[in-house]
């Protein structure tokens, strides 16, 4: 089996998102870096999202791109993230990157880590 009969693995970026990355490239002066979302295990609620400036690709790793910002998960992370939008949000507690996750079936008051069914 090839896997192309698999449906593609998706993850969406706002445009909040994408203007926020473009900023931080811009104020790091790392035009050529792109974000990169991970997840591990950890957190209160059994896995953590990480997120990181990055300018060198691994093998597996799937690129995502919106207003010429790239986004990058490598191939594990992409399971568990699987049709997730990436968000920026700014509101009274702060602002930071969400990720609205159909795969989490729980996930802790902060937003940064999640379980699944």
């Amino acid at each position: 089996m090839d896997g192309s009969n698999l449906p593609e693995r998706q993850i969406a970026i706002s445009e909040s998102a994408a203007r926020r990355v473009a900023l931080l490239r811009e104020q790091e002066n790392a035009t050529d870096a792109f974000l990169r979302i991970a997840v591990s295990g950890g957190g209160c609620s059994g896995f953590q999202y990480g997120f990181s400036f990055d300018d060198t690709r691994q093998d597996g790793d799937q690129v995502f791109e919106r207003d010429g910002v790239q986004v990058i998960v490598d191939d594990t992370s992409l399971d568990l993230l699987n049709g997730a939008e990436i968000d920026f949000v700014e509101d009274m507690m702060g602002a930071s990157f969400q990720i609205k996750n159909p795969n989490a079936a729980s996930s802790c008051g902060c937003g940064n880590s999640f379980s699944v069914g």
